[in-house]
């Protein structure tokens, strides 16, 4: 009887999803243009990683750094001198970003989609007044934008990864399709998808952490781990830990003024807002 217990008890702790030992991961959910909060998501982190001791951290940021919040050109800023700081931060291309490069070339469609899921307050960051804004129509937005964006940020951006796997943990965007393998995963649903994957309830090849689908605290289920917290409308940017088999979340402080209309106004938005020609919900 012991030694079945046992076995239960290792093989139980086998099964559990780990990164391999000595390194340690940082996942950080969607920013969306909230440098306050990424300055302390980042101070919180550096405390927990000195708290902790050495390893071989690596810290991934799962997309989604621009549109909604006020102060997307410093985000890209902070995260560009941080990768220039640590070699050990890498960066996933989220549907955001994908919309923001497409107006960047003046893709008409990426352009339109681009000022209805936030772009706006993308571009306010660059420095264009609101009045001036509202003023311009598309074609004479695409030129404005060109000349407010420095090349340094359309470069840094364009770098970004698709999907990062860390011992049996894959990290993404969005999410994947789950009766394809990873290596055969489409770019499209790595960044847009929500069902079938949030709603599949199986194992899969890999535990996957993703943001993309905002939720009033980190998701847990089997298959998948979901860390976009609605830092612009919350107040909370969330970042989970993993070191072997043990994973922990550190979290900035909720906002709670407004954040009923903002999240309530955003969960309509993800629910409604589709757009034709291959990108889906936003």
């Amino acid at each position: 009887m012991i030694s079945k217990l046992f076995k239960s008890r290792s093989s139980a702790k086998t099964n559990q999803p780990r990164i391999p030992d000595g390194r340690r991961v940082y996942a950080v959910g969607d920013i969306h243009g909230c440098a306050d909060l990424l300055d302390e998501l980042i101070g919180l982190i550096e405390a927990d990683e000195r708290a902790r001791g050495p390893a071989e951290t690596t810290i991934v940021f799962l997309g989604d750094i621009v549109d909604r919040g006020p102060a997307s050109a410093a985000v890209i800023d902070r995260l560009r001198h941080l990768a220039a700081a640590r070699a050990d931060v890498r960066f996933l291309l989220g549907n955001h970003e994908e919309i923001f490069l497409g107006a960047l070339d003046g893709e008409p469609k990426a352009l339109r989609l681009f000022c209805r899921i936030g772009g706006r307050e993308t571009i306010l960051s660059y420095g264009m007044d609101p009045t001036e804004y509202e003023r311009l129509d598309y074609e004479e937005l695409v030129h404005r934008i060109d000349a407010l964006v420095p090349d340094q940020h359309r470069e840094f951006l364009r770098r970004f990864e698709d999907m990062i796997v860390i011992g049996d943990y894959a990290f993404v965007h969005a999410g994947v399709r789950p009766d394809t393998p990873l290596n055969l995963q489409r770019t499209s649903d790595l960044r847009w998808i929500r069902d079938p994957f949030l709603d599949h309830r199986s194992t899969l090849e890999k535990t996957i952490v993703h943001g993309h689908t905002m939720t009033d605290e980190v998701e847990r289920r089997g298959h998948r781990i979901g860390i976009d917290t609605g830092a612009y409308a919350s107040g909370r940017l969330t970042a989970l830990g993993i070191e072997g088999a043990e994973t922990w979340s550190l979290q900035t402080a909720a906002d709670p003024a407004g954040r009923g209309i903002r999240l309530a106004r955003n969960n309509l938005r993800q629910a409604n807002c589709r757009f034709s020609h291959g990108f889906g919900s936003v």
